[in-house]
């Protein structure tokens, strides 16, 4: 008898343990999907599954001179009837599809002098890509391929980027194939990197490695926030500080290259420099601002206007500018034929100047 409570005991609480279990997946925290077994509630997996199909790979080929000034080439060509003087080089990035009519955006530098440039989906599907346009102020360049049923990323221009959301960086980077890494976004509108002639960039520290430019930089919700461009690194390989250029910007220059066949921006003719400390005392500025006025073009649209060198230009149309750099985006966005009035220090005295702005000419390579 002994023998059989004690082994009775453990079989009775075994089934009250197996009847409680069986409550608490039936009427407790289970009935609402609760499940310690099942994948963490905090997954990216949806996000990555709407954006993923839309990013592809991006190899090109670029035809270059051979050096034939070897003895061995000059045997070589001896025994040929054309001496071969040229090889084909291979690069990779990423792209991202962003209409279903076959338009993608990418980075400048990835498909830069290329002539060839083929593109592979995540299904399999492989083609040979047209260059619509680039843009190389921005780095952004948008490829066009012949394909139908395409997936397409959705665009984030309506949901705001504050530093600390969560974003997902998606790309093939050192060719080891479709890779998604994780971050937060570090800071937004960084500029003067030496990257690019107009900089707004998202920093995010979601690791970024070579063959992940033009890929997508997307939020939680599976929306597209950026254009992966840069790392900022002392030997090449990531540090935890990356680029994208916002949706936003790959937008306009986007629609851009689709009508015109490049970026139409504003243009005043000068060149402007950053207010440093000593140059705002020797100016008589109240803060170090603004931008000082280093050239102006003759016949441009700065110089009918009035604008002179040494003046020092403190806003555009009543709005503050931190520095020149800022200055000279606000006028690149600004359409060409608008009429602004800048706001300029002459000779420690404020003076508004009428100005109509001219078209930037075309960026030559």
């Amino acid at each position: 008898m002994k023998l059989v409570r004690f082994f009775a005991g453990p079989v009775l609480a075994g089934i009250v343990v197996g009847l409680a279990v069986l409550w608490w997946y039936e009427m407790g925290p289970g009935a609402h999907g609760y499940n310690p077994l099942s994948r963490p509630a905090q997954t990216y997996a949806t996000a990555v599954n709407r954006a993923a199909p839309a990013v592809v790979n991006i190899y090109t080929t670029q035809t270059v001179s051979r050096d034939t000034s070897s003895e061995d080439d000059e045997l070589l060509n001896r025994f040929m009837e054309e001496p071969r003087r040229e090889r084909l080089l291979s690069s990779l990035g990423s792209g991202v599809i962003v209409s279903d009519k076959g338009y993608l955006l990418t980075s400048n530098h990835v498909v830069q002098d290329a002539d060839e440039i083929l593109v592979a989906l995540r299904d399999g599907r492989e083609t040979v890509a047209q260059l619509v346009g680039s843009d190389p102020e921005t780095d952004l360049a948008l490829l066009k391929i012949p394909l139908d049923e395409l997936p397409v990323i959705r665009l984030g221009n309506g949901s705001p980027v504050d530093v600390g959301d969560v974003v997902l960086a998606i790309g093939n980077p050192l060719g080891v194939g479709q890779t998604v890494s994780m971050g937060i976004v570090s800071a937004t509108g960084r500029s003067h990197l030496g990257i690019a002639t107009f900089e707004n960039f998202i920093q995010t520290d979601a690791a970024i490695n070579r063959g992940n430019s033009g890929g997508a930089l997307i939020d939680t919700r599976g929306n597209l926030i950026g254009i992966n461009t840069a790392i900022l690194s002392s030997d090449g390989s990531w540090q935890g500080i990356g680029f994208a250029t916002p949706t936003s910007v790959a937008n306009a220059v986007m629609s851009d290259l689709i009508e015109h066949g490049r970026v139409i921006r504003g243009w005043l003719g000068v060149t402007v420099q950053d207010i440093t400390p000593n140059l705002a005392a020797t100016f008589g500025l109240d803060e170090v601002r603004g931008g000082l006025v280093s050239e102006v073009v003759r016949t441009s649209p700065a110089y009918k206007g009035g604008l002179r060198p040494g003046d020092v230009l403190v806003g555009v149309n009543d709005n503050p500018v931190r520095d020149g750099y800022e200055s000279m985006n606000i006028i690149a966005g600004t359409k060409p034929g608008t009429e602004v009035i800048l706001n300029v220090i002459r000779n420690r005295e404020a003076l508004d100047l009428q100005v109509i702005i001219g078209t930037r000419p075309p960026m030559v390579n």
